[in-house]
């Protein structure tokens, strides 16, 4: 091991104990679901320490690709982005104190030919960021921030949702499971990617392996609706911490798609986050037929900011050739 591994080591032991012990750092930021998604210290994080204690974070996945290298986030990780510890006094000086952390954060990323990162919603200011030369994107979320009154959320569905939810268990006699396998979840979840001649954007073995921590660590739940003849007709799959669950993946039969399942698989989720959470996040689309659904749950529009840096010439001008043909 050399002598900067020695050190990449010992700043993602110190971030591991940091996220033992401060709750506030959101769930695909800590340490365990970076391990999860990317491998056990295949990941880094930079580091603003004083006075002993950390105060600033930021964890990052670097990867190699055709002799460059990108600094993002591993396939079913919503959001990373830095971490600030909150220090209260006037805005003023808690502003100038972030605006140093950032700056220091920034200072130890490895250098990079792409950069871009999705914040988490409650990191709001990016300005220091900006200053570095970074740009921003502005996209939505929606999230339910308050769970405790379930007839609220009730009245708050628009009716189309309720309608379905009523056919779902009226019409079709469908009953949520939350006891199947993940196979079975699997298997929904390629056929709405196969409905849209789209691939999956993860391999299976990596679902599998997330799921295997997520069920050891109690964090994670799977809904699906099945009818009298044992066929699944749709599938949802959350995961929680104690600040909020988040809607990670989904899936549904196309034959069977007019049977509301998927709203009644949602709504059994969102009941049972007010169980173990605060909050239920959506996670947000910017496809529009998918905001409209999560729109209808009555979730807060709520933005966030994807933040990037492309130094390279040769990628900027691939990433905007590609934007031209209307890509992701």
């Amino acid at each position: 091991m050399n002598n900067q591994e020695e050190k990449s080591i010992s700043r993602i032991n110190k971030y591991r104990a940091l996220c033992v012990k401060e709750p506030s750092i959101p769930l695909f930021s800590q340490a365990w679901w970076l391990d999860a998604t990317a491998g056990e210290n295949a990941w880094d994080v930079a580091l603003v320490e004083k006075g002993g204690a950390v105060v600033a974070a930021m964890p990052y996945v670097s990867r190699k690709r055709y002799g460059f290298t990108l600094i993002g986030q591993t396939a079913l990780t919503q959001t990373l982005g830095p971490w600030l510890r909150e220090t209260g006094g006037k805005s003023a000086t808690r502003l100038a104190q972030h605006k140093d952390w950032m700056r220091e954060l920034i200072d130890q990323l490895p250098s990079f030919h792409h950069f871009s990162q999705n914040w988490n919603w409650m990191n709001d200011n990016w300005l220091p960021f900006y200053w570095a030369g970074f740009t921003q994107t502005t996209r939505y979320t929606y999230i339910l921030h308050d769970l405790k009154d379930e007839d609220a959320l009730w009245r708050g569905l628009r009716e189309n949702i309720r309608s379905d939810i009523k056919k779902a268990t009226r019409k079709f006699n469908l009953c949520v499971r939350s006891d199947l396998p993940i196979e079975d979840f699997l298997k929904l979840n390629r056929m709405t990617f196969a409905r849209q001649s789209m691939a999956l954007p993860y391999s299976e073995a990596f679902v599998k392996r997330l799921d295997r921590v997520c069920a050891e660590r109690q964090a994670r739940k799977i809904f699906i609706a099945k009818d009298e003849q044992d066929r699944c007709h749709a599938g949802v799959y959350i995961i929680w911490d104690n600040n909020s669950a988040y809607y990670l993946m989904g899936g549904g039969d196309p034959e069977l798609r007019n049977s509301g399942a998927t709203s009644l698989c949602m709504w059994e989720a969102i009941k049972f986050a007010a169980t173990v959470t605060k909050r239920f996040d959506f996670e947000g689309s910017m496809i529009e037929p998918v905001e409209r659904f999560f729109r209808a749950f009555g979730a807060q529009q709520t933005p966030y900011f994807t933040v990037s840096k492309t130094p390279s010439r040769i990628l900027k001008t691939a990433l905007f050739l590609r934007s031209l043909k209307g890509e992701q």
